[in-house]
């Protein structure tokens, strides 16, 4: 299995551009990715933080008055009562920075993503096998 890449200087910079408050709030959810996917790679993708496992995995960026968290369609959906609170589109959601961040339910989605990213790279090594 790849080990993890090293955190990238662009993300770095992304975080340290914002005020100390939300600094720390996107430290806290790239640190909580991280821990959920350890193998994934750092990137900065459509402008916005972003991990790599087998193909996007989330995408994250902090806005004035909210984080916004990109784990696709499949991740929003599968955890939509749970994600109910929050604002969001189809494969996007809004934690308000006013509000307490539920760092938990965020790993769980990373989780769900890495187990969604590997079962997808498996199954297209599987049909190329063939």
């Amino acid at each position: 299995m790849k080990s993890a890449q090293k955190p990238s200087k662009e993300i770095d910079a992304y975080i340290k551009a914002y005020p100390k408050e939300v600094q720390i709030v996107l430290g806290k959810v790239r640190a909580v990715i991280r821990k959920a996917a350890p193998d994934a790679q750092e990137a900065l993708k459509y402008g916005i933080p972003t991990f790599i496992l087998n193909g996007n995995l989330v995408h994250f960026g902090g806005f004035a008055h909210h984080i916004g968290f990109y784990p696709t369609p499949s991740g929003t959906s599968t955890f939509k009562k749970e994600l109910a609170p929050y604002a969001g589109a189809k494969g996007s959601i809004r934690f308000p920075l006013d509000k307490p961040i539920p760092y938990g339910l965020i790993a769980k989605i990373v989780k769900f993503r890495v187990k969604e990213n590997r079962a997808k790279a498996d199954s297209k090594t599987k049909r190329s096998v063939r």
